[in-house]
C-alpha cells in the first residue's frame, strides 16, 4: 500500500507569457514532471498581436498550465487571448497561474460611478472556456482584499496559495532568528496574515488622520530591542512602509526588515529603500519580496537591502493539485 500512497505525480505542458520566463524556467526546473512549451509572441504591423501556440496538436489530452503576468494593460489583451485559446485545444485540463492579481487595490466602489475593475478582471477570467477536464484552475497568491475570492463564477476552479511559509523559511534562516516579531502596517495586513505567523511576537501598527495628514501609530504590541519585519501583501509608493519603520524605530526596535509578497513599486519607487553608500542611515536590513512581478525583480535585483525570494517551487507543488 505504500507505493499506492505516493502518487505519481501528472506531467503538466507550462506555457508563459514572455514576463514570466524566467520564472518559468525555475519552476520547470523544481520537477521533472514539468515541461515548458512556448508560444510565438508576435505582432501584426497595426501593433496587434499575431500569436500561434507551438504544438498545439500535441496537447490533446494533456494537463496544459500558462502562467502569466498581467502587469499591464498593455500585456493582457495578447495572454487572455492565449487563455482562452489553450482550454479548447481538447486538453485534460487548464490551470490559469496567475501570481499577481493587478486589479486587487481597485475592489470598492465608493460613490456611484467607481469602476471597480477588480471585479471586472475576475469576471473575464470567470469565463475562460472549461476545457474537457472541466473548470479552469486558477492559481493566485495573496491577492490583496480578502472578499475578492467571491467575484469569480463558477467556470473557475480559485486556488489562493501565500508567500508567508516562504518568508518563515528564510526568517529562520537568520541569525537573530530568536528575537524576530513581526508586525503589521494596518488592520486589514493583520487580517490577511497573523493566522499563518502565529508564533511570532506581533506588532499591530495603524494610520489615524490629523488635519489633512494619515499618520502611523503603534495600536499595540512591543518592538523594543528586537528585528521586526513588517508584512504586507504588497507595496506600491512605499510610504506606509517608511512611515511604520519610523514609528517602530521610535519604540525601540533594533533592526526593521520589510515582506511583501508582490513588489509593484510604480515609477521606480524601490529607490526610496536602497541602501546609499554616502554613510545615511539603513533604515531597513532586508527587503523581502517574490518573483510574482518580474519587472520589479529584474529592477532590484543584486541592490540591498532587497531579496527575491521565488514562487517557483510552490507553484510547481500547486500545479500537481
Amino acid at each position: 500500500m505504500e507505493n499506492s500512497a505516493m502518487k505519481k505525480k501528472k506531467q503538466v505542458l507550462l506555457y508563459y507569457c514572455v514576463e514570466m520566463e524566467d520564472v518559468a524556467r525555475k519552476i520547470a526546473s523544481e520537477s521533472d514532471s514539468i515541461i515548458l512549451h512556448s508560444i510565438n509572441w508576435r505582432s501584426f504591423a497595426d501593433g496587434f498581436p499575431n500569436l500561434f501556440i507551438n504544438n498545439a496538436h500535441d496537447i490533446r489530452g494533456q494537463h496544459v498550465a500558462f502562467l502569466a503576468s498581467f502587469s499591464s494593460p498593455a500585456v493582457i489583451f495578447e495572454q487572455l487571448s492565449v487563455i482562452f485559446a489553450l482550454p479548447r485545444l481538447f486538453v485534460a485540463s487548464f490551470t490559469l497561474v496567475l501570481p499577481f492579481f493587478p486589479t486587487g487595490t481597485f475592489e470598492r466602489m465608493e460613490e456611484e460611478g467607481d469602476v471597480a475593475t477588480a471585479f471586472t478582471m475576475a469576471r473575464i477570467i470567470s469565463n475562460i472556456p472549461i476545457s474537457r477536464g472541466g473548470p479552469t484552475s486558477l492559481v493566485i497568491y495573496d491577492i490583496h482584499a480578502l472578499q475578492e475570492r467571491f467575484y469569480f463564477g463558477d467556470h473557475v476552479l480559485p486556488l489562493f496559495e501565500t508567500g508567508i511559509p516562504l518568508l518563515k523559511q528564510r526568517l529562520q534562516q537568520l541569525p537573530d532568528s530568536e528575537k524576530i516579531v513581526i508586525a503589521f502596517p494596518d488592520d486589514g495586513a493583520w487580517k490577511r496574515f497573523h493566522k499563518q505567523l502565529v508564533h511570532y511576537p506581533t506588532v499591530i501598527c495603524t494610520k489615524v488622520r490629523e488635519g489633512d495628514k494619515r499618520i502611523v501609530r503603534l495600536k499595540e504590541g512591543n518592538p523594543a530591542g528586537c528585528h521586526v519585519v513588517i508584512v504586507d501583501d504588497l507595496v506600491q509608493s512605499g510610504g506606509t512602509l517608511i512611515e511604520c519603520q519610523k514609528v517602530l524605530a521610535a519604540h525601540g526596535a533594533s533592526k526593521v526588515s520589510a515582506y511583501v509578497t508582490h513588489g509593484i513599486f510604480p515609477n521606480r519607487s524601490w529607490e526610496r529603500f536602497l541602501h546609499k553608500n554616502d554613510g545615511s542611515e539603513k533604515a531597513f536590513t532586508y527587503f523581502w519580496t517574490t518573483d510574482s512581478c518580474p519587472r520589479t525583480v529584474k529592477a532590484v535585483a543584486n541592490n540591498a537591502p532587497f531579496e527575491v525570494i521565488s514562487l517557483a517551487g510552490s507553484i510547481a507543488d500547486a500545479l500537481q493539485i
